[in-house]
């Protein structure tokens, strides 16, 4: 599978990234910590995050990817979220593939920053990833970049709905309702985001002819001042 990620990425695009993603996902400041801050994850452990907030990096400057914080995925694990995403997200004719746009790179971006919301979403991704690669060795024996779509397809019918999942795939379901949730809000915090869901930004409009008809027929009011 071909690698989506940028190898330098500006502080400032990661940080405007984040903050379009927490309008939704209701994410918590900007701390800054030690290259040496992180540890290796283990299972049910928590991360040897430091307490407290810093200053803000300079906006200004281009940071390597892990110079502000050490990231957390492995090569493996990379491809394994590049592929989810694009299941989830794929390219279609409202816009291109979550890969296309480095929704994997937010996604490690997000499970390796400091922020309460975001240490918390973690161990549950990583368990996940770790979790759906054990079900695809064990289903059909390659990894689940590997596999062809039918199979990807077939182990993410099973968690795809957590009310509708069988009570063996309620953790998983649970994985994945949050991949989703982070994988989206990283999808729609950009302008092919934005276009596909027909949402314009801030731009100045030459006219305002107050809303649509049909959305004011919706809510059940009337257009009275012109």
């Amino acid at each position: 599978m071909q690698d989506h990620f940028n190898p330098r990425m500006s502080r400032r695009q990661v940080v405007q990234w984040f903050a379009a993603a927490s309008a939704t996902m209701a994410a918590g400041g900007l701390p800054t910590m030690a290259a040496d801050a992180a540890s290796n994850y283990v299972p049910g452990a928590a991360p040897a995050f430091p307490k407290g907030y810093g200053t803000d990096p300079m906006l200004a400057k281009m940071y390597e990817r892990g110079e502000v914080w050490p990231l957390t995925l492995s090569e493996a694990q990379r491809q394994t979220v590049t592929t989810l995403a694009d299941i989830i997200l794929p390219a279609d004719e409202l816009g291109p593939a979550a890969s296309e746009v480095q929704v994997p790179e937010f996604i490690d971006e997000w499970i390796s920053a400091p922020y309460p919301d975001q240490m918390a979403d973690r161990p549950e991704i990583l368990e996940g990833l770790e979790w759906l690669e054990k079900e695809s060795q064990t289903r059909f024996g390659k990894a689940f970049s590997d596999l062809d779509a039918k199979s990807q397809h077939a182990i993410c019918d099973d968690i795809c709905d957590l009310q509708a999942a069988k009570p063996e795939f309620k953790k998983a379901a649970r994985f994945f309702r949050q991949f989703r949730r982070i994988a989206s809000g990283g999808y729609y915090a950009t302008e092919a985001g934005w276009k596909a869901i027909g949402f314009v930004g801030n731009v100045t409009l030459p006219t305002f002819d107050g809303p649509p008809p049909e959305v004011l027929a919706q809510v059940g009011v009337e257009q009275t001042v012109h």
